[in-house]
């Protein structure tokens, strides 16, 4: 199952152009999808960054404008409470004390002076613990103190004097208008502790003129919450003073600044500051969507890329992946002319890279096909002949039978009469050549047994020995594990004959043949007749080695029996088995006999 599924994602049965061209998808399409998302969300990480520390530069820009704008009114309201008309209000413990020293009228009017020096303050107002509220319009139309001691602030208010600021609403004669209030508590300077408050109410107006100048994308806007984390500034006015749900975020002023992502209801990017000079903090709210929006662009960019460079990729690739098959086809082409015979075709070679080097080499195996198809029909035409040839033997040996037969019979005939006589000598020569015709009649195969062979080869040797009486002696040197090797008819008495005729004849000297025989290798064995006759000169032994080696055996010449008994076992079992001759002039010759060891051949074609 493994190797079906291996074999499936290797495409190792698609056709080599969807190999090539899936391949090329994997090599570009890839890395260039994977280089695109990579971009796409650095990108996205980059102009995240970017619009949080924009975002934060704005709200750190708002941030000191506020400040230094709000700090001006926090020197207006010290101006009011140690002038020494206020100083003197703060003295008095009582209302009647109050209301006979005329105090109030002047109160008021330093107020009024203040309120209207600057067209940016709405109002100021002073108020003394359970006594009176004094402000700019008069005590008629001022709020009720018991509606002021009802704000969610009043208990905030800290009581070393610090001011802190707030958002709220106030009412005019005929509407209620958004303020900035400055809120601080006054110090009696007899017993040090606070007294009541001063007010100072200024113009939610410019505050909001501040605001507006902020651009935050198209939707985005820009929110001031104070110390409980209600708005002091937002861009719906009915929201101020009411909390805001970013509660956390106003209380807790670690880090100062800093920038989160809101998941819902939409998701967005909220960015924060808190002054510690106004105790307020100023938030910026931006929906992701239009932060992306440039990385939408850029996605557009990179996908519009990546498509033109994947088609350009492909056509390329298609161009080249055509350049590659066509010649491969073209291989294929000419491999299946091959197969149906036609060793003709020849491919024409156009380049010189790895597949024209490939059809160069087919062009080279047709030359060597063509080359080895002539060599292989000679050759069974050689063979064919030297059939025809062992069959034309093999009817003049059938022919010649009657002969052997007809001699054969008169040596038994021969034989008895010598016995009659008392010839032994004539009897025992008689009977060994009647022996020796009657294995040639016998045998009918090309191979016999060693043991065999060599029996025939002494009926030979003894039948001579009558003929040279002492110049003839022989001996068999042969190991018994061979005695059973396979080895060609006829092959030691033709060479055993030839030394007689060249060591023993021209001689008077006795002359001893040696027959032995003795493993080579794992493979072979050799069969050796020496004898220690006159030898053969230098120039007799290179013209029967050549013999040996080229010449045919229906040339005749001398030594025909040598090359008869060479061409047969070369025959039978191939180059590199045969005959060899050695010797050296005057010291006797040795003819060794290469045959496979203990192999039988294959039986005989004809």
């Amino acid at each position: 199952m493994l190797k079906k599924l291996l074999r499936l994602l290797l495409l190792r049965d698609q056709p080599f152009t969807v190999k090539l061209l899936v391949y090329s998808a994997l090599l570009v399409v890839v890395p260039m999808l994977t280089v695109g998302y990579f971009s796409y969300v650095r990108s996205s990480e980059v102009l995240e960054e970017e619009a949080k520390q924009s975002s934060l530069q704005i709200i750190q820009q708002v941030k000191t404008h506020v400040e230094y704008y709000v700090r001006d009114f926090e020197f207006s309201t010290l101006k009011i409470v140690n002038h020494p008309d206020t100083q003197k209000l703060m003295a008095m413990s009582t209302l009647e004390e109050i209301q006979q020293s005329g105090i109030r009228a002047s109160i008021q009017q330093l107020l009024h002076n203040e309120a209207y020096s600057r067209g940016d303050i709405t109002g100021i107002t002073i108020i003394l613990d359970d006594l009176q509220i004094i402000d700019t319009t008069g005590l008629n139309k001022s709020t009720p103190i018991d509606e002021i001691v009802k704000e969610y602030w009043y208990n905030d208010v800290p009581s070393d004097g610090s001011p802190i600021l707030i958002s709220r609403m106030i009412k005019l004669q005929d509407r209620n208008e958004p303020v900035i209030s400055i809120v601080k508590r006054i110090i009696s300077p007899r017993t040090l502790k606070p007294i009541g408050m001063i007010i100072t109410d200024v113009n939610f107006k410019r505050l909001q003129e501040i605001a507006d100048m902020v651009t935050i994308g198209r939707t985005g806007y820009m929110s001031i919450l104070d110390t409980k984390g209600h708005y002091v500034y937002h861009h719906d006015l009915s929201l101020l003073g009411e909390p805001s749900g970013f509660k956390e975020i106003a209380l807790f002023d670690d880090p100062p600044s800093g920038s989160y992502t809101i998941e819902k209801p939409n998701r967005e990017l909220l960015t924060y500051s808190h002054s510690s000079a106004l105790g307020w903090t100023l938030l910026t709210l931006v929906p992701y969507k239009e932060l992306t929006r440039g990385v939408g662009y850029i996605g557009q960019t990179i996908l519009w890329v990546t498509s033109i460079t994947l088609i350009a990729a492909y056509l390329i690739g298609f161009t080249f992946a055509s350049s590659l098959i066509r010649p491969i086809r073209n291989l294929q082409h000419y491999m299946k002319r091959i197969e149906i015979g036609d060793f003709n075709a020849k491919i024409k070679v156009e380049s010189k890279d790895e597949i024209g080097l490939l059809s160069h080499g087919f062009n080279r195996m047709v030359v060597h096909l063509n080359q080895l198809i002539e060599e292989i029909y000679y050759s069974k035409l050689k063979e064919s002949e030297m059939n025809l040839r062992q069959k034309e033997t093999e009817l003049r040996v059938l022919q010649s039978q009657i002969n052997p037969h007809f001699l054969y019979n008169a040596l038994e005939t021969m034989r008895g009469i010598a016995l009659e006589k008392d010839m032994d000598d004539l009897a025992e020569m008689s009977s060994s050549l009647s022996r020796l015709f009657r294995y040639n009649l016998k045998e009918s195969s090309l191979t016999v047994t060693l043991k065999d062979e060599i029996s025939v080869c002494e009926l030979y040797l003894r039948i001579q020995q009558f003929r040279f009486e002492e110049r003839l002696n022989y001996e068999f040197l042969l190991p018994n594990d061979l005695l059973n090797q396979t080895i060609v008819k006829f092959s030691l008495q033709p060479i055993i004959e030839n030394c007689i005729h060249h060591a023993v004849e021209p001689g008077i000297k006795r002359t001893l043949i040696t027959v032995s025989a003795f493993i080579e290798n794992e493979q072979s064995c050799i069969l050796q007749i020496s004898d220690d006759g006159p030898g053969i000169s230098p120039d007799a032994l290179e013209h029967i080695r050549y013999d040996l080696k080229h010449k045919d055996i229906t040339a005749g010449g001398s030594h025909i029996g040598l090359l008869n008994v060479h061409r047969r076992i070369e025959y039978l079992y191939g180059e590199g088995y045969g005959v060899q001759v050695d010797s050296r002039f005057g010291e006797g010759t040795t003819i060794k006999v290469r045959l496979p060891l203990g192999e039988t051949p294959a039986p005989d074609p004809g």
